[in-house]
């Protein structure tokens, strides 16, 4: 028996490669002659970088950038085993954690740090770039990830703009003609699981302004300047992206992409699932295991295990997840191609205990699980084994 193990991370706790490697300790005390393949899995957010590293035999790449207010910051991006993909999470120069909650201020925050990460992956000679756009600080619309690529944003006077979404209110002409040029022989993928447009009332302003600081004035005056943008991009770049689904994702940064680099904008998850080869290395499994810190309705839009199921799923692989906890809406799994889950906190317990016995919770769930298996298997046979995970389900 083949057992394939490819888990997200249980936020706090454990990193995803720890998941997958309890689940097989204890799996391994019941089918000792199984062969087990662990795998890290992320869905395109925080956590994207690391999996991808670990899962490619990569390696993390840190550099100095400019912060969301324009100060220098520690930040970093991933490079795939073969050299040839560059792996960043926009937040890491662009984030939210990267601010106080007194400095957070989309008026002015620019993604330029962005940018910068780019170039040092293109230094790097990669040829294909995935950035996940999530938990930024930033309104700007990717302006300033596209003028650290060289791009000219001016004013009527000709003036460059400062950086910042309010500044987009006043932009009269862009300039191009300084973009990097490297940009056009490589294949940008953005990992983004909004599907919100630019502007509006679902749009990147009114939706994600206020937990970046906006005050509602400040919201109606970001979308107003973003739709001025939009308007720039489609006369000046015959790019028409304001209604594009994930266009607003990161601040806008999502159209600024569509624009600046011609991306592709992909659910985060179908991007790591590629990268990690999943399709190809499920071919040979028997059974598929994966799990995430918190199971509930919204892991079926676009989560970590949800994308391990889809891929299971379309070659007839049973899977089954083992969760840190359950919520509201988990039955819905089912239907995404989970065949059953199990949380693994087995008594009541402060969030302290539950994070300090992580390891333990999991390691035992996961024996418990793969001994309920063989007792389906005994039962019925060995050849039927996904009828012995529909016996566990809940």
């Amino acid at each position: 028996m083949k057992i394939a193990i490819v888990c997200d991370s249980f936020k706090e706790s454990l990193a995803p490669l720890d998941v997958a490697e309890e689940i097989k300790a204890g799996f391994s005390r019941v089918f000792l002659e199984a062969e087990y393949l662990c795998l890290p899995m992320a869905d395109g957010g925080e956590g994207t970088v690391e999996a991808l590293v670990q899962g490619t035999d990569g390696e993390l790449v840190h550099c100095s950038v400019t912060g969301p207010l324009g100060e220098p910051v520690q930040a970093f991006f991933g490079v795939s085993g073969d050299g040839q993909t560059a792996i960043i999470e926009m937040a890491a120069a662009a984030g939210l954690p990267l601010l106080k909650t007194e400095e957070r201020n989309p008026l002015h925050t620019t993604t330029y740090g962005v940018g910068e990460l780019v170039l040092a992956a293109l230094e790097r000679g990669c040829r294909h770039v995935i950035l996940g756009l999530g938990g930024s600080a930033t309104n700007d619309g990717g302006a300033g990830f596209a003028q650290a690529l060289g791009a000219r944003f001016l004013d009527a006077e000709g003036q460059e703009l400062p950086p910042g979404g309010a500044a987009l209110s006043r932009l009269a002409k862009l300039d191009l003609s300084g973009v990097d040029r490297r940009l056009s022989g490589i294949t940008l993928e953005g990992a983004c699981d909004v599907t919100s447009p630019l502007t509006g009332p679902q749009g990147a302003s009114y939706v994600f302004g206020p937990q970046k600081g906006a005050s509602p004035d400040d919201v109606t005056r970001l979308d107003e300047a973003l739709t001025h943008y939009a308007q720039i991009l489609s006369d000046q770049c015959g790019r028409d992206v304001a209604v594009v689904p994930g266009a607003g994702a990161a601040g806008g940064l999502g159209a600024g992409l569509l624009a600046f680099t011609g991306a592709i904008l992909r659910p985060g998850v179908e991007i790591v699932a590629d990268q990690l080869r999943l399709a190809e290395r499920f071919v040979d499994v028997d059974l598929v295991i994966t799990g995430e810190g918190r199971m509930d309705g919204q892991s079926a839009q676009g989560k970590a295990p949800m994308g391990v199921a889809q891929v299971a799923r379309a070659q007839g692989k049973p899977v089954i997840a083992i969760v840190g906890s359950t919520g509201d809406g988990v039955d819905g799994m089912h239907q995404v191609g989970i065949g059953a889950f199990f949380d693994t906190v087995p008594r009541p317990a402060t969030l302290p205990e539950v994070l300090r016995q992580a390891r333990e919770n999991v390691r035992r769930t996961a024996e418990n699980v793969a001994a309920t298996l063989k007792m389906g298997m005994v039962m019925g046979s060995e050849h039927h084994l996904e009828g012995g995970v529909r016996t566990v389900g809940p």
